[in-house]
């Protein structure tokens, strides 16, 4: 009998496009191009995490061990060592990153923080339990960026958190069939047993008017994130509040998407296209101040 294959990873080196990450909306053309590199490094250092953490079929105590590693290989180099050989192409320009910019590694940390929690896909009891995942799988992003901007002061974390965290919570709701077929659900299970909906209606992907009426809920908390977030990217000069306007932009815009299908993003998954590029000009180009 033949042996079977060794569980597999995905490959430890920067592995796709820039804008594959979801929680990383940045890097597109309108990055400020002195910046690029920098933004380029901690993209692929947390889209090489998140591929440990969820990808391939490797069992969780690998995933585990190779994310214990990766936050040893981030420590060494937090201390001036030279990137080991396993994932060079990864830390060698974060590390220029970090000595360049004094970016603080907290957030760098923060972030493998949710990459463990993502092994053990855990229960999310209600909302609180969600934004606390958010708070370190989605808002570090921000953190870093507003540093890369040099933008320090409270009004503008929030609202960087704001747009973050909306960004995480439309990229739920949009892939919440998606999620499910891999056993994964971000729903609060407080408001699930609410609407009498059972853990198994959502990963079975049954489409409900309960659950519809749920994810609009949850929609609309996503939009009052974003929109409240959204003045940063009025304040933020230059090409960097231009890339701030589209990301806004762009979230709400997957939020019209999936309320156009009556939100059922159990049974189809809405996406952003080409088509969609002039209304998100034309809307971050209209942007005002809302009172």
């Amino acid at each position: 009998m033949s042996t079977p294959p060794a569980p597999r990873l995905r490959p430890q080196s920067p592995p796709v496009s820039v804008d594959h990450y979801e929680n990383f909306p940045v890097a597109s053309v309108l990055c400020p191009p002195a910046l690029r590199p920098a933004v380029v490094a901690v993209y692929h250092f947390a889209r090489t995490a998140d591929d440990i953490a969820d990808e391939g079929d490797a069992p969780a105590a690998q995933r585990h061990a190779a994310l214990a590693a990766f936050r040893a290989e981030l420590q060494s180099i937090e201390r001036g060592a030279a990137p080991g050989p396993r994932w060079a192409p990864v830390f060698g320009p974060l590390a220029a990153a970090i000595e360049r910019y004094g970016l603080p590694p907290h957030w760098l940390h923060r972030l493998l923080d949710a990459f463990v929690q993502d092994v053990d896909n855990p229960a999310y009891a209600d909302r609180g339990q969600i934004l606390r995942y958010c708070s370190r799988s989605a808002d570090p992003v921000g953190r870093l960026l507003l540093h890369l901007y040099g933008v320090h002061d409270a009004e503008s974390e929030r609202r960087a958190d704001a747009i973050c965290t909306g960004l995480q919570l439309a990229n739920f709701w949009q892939d919440l069939g998606l999620d499910a077929s891999r056993g994964r659900v971000y729903l609060p299970h407080d408001e699930l047993a609410a609407a009498g909906i059972t853990l198994d209606d959502v990963l079975a992907r049954r489409d409900t008017p309960a659950l519809r009426c749920l994810v609009r809920e949850l929609c609309d908390w996503a939009e009052s994130l974003l929109r409240g977030g959204a003045p940063l990217a009025l304040d933020v000069p230059g090409r960097a509040g231009w890339e701030l306007r589209l990301v806004v932009q762009g979230g709400l815009r997957v939020l019209e998407k999936i309320a156009r299908m009556d939100h059922a993003t159990i049974s189809a998954r809405p996406t952003l296209g080409a088509t969609d590029l002039p209304v998100l000009l034309w809307r971050a180009a209209t942007m005002r101040r809302q009172r």
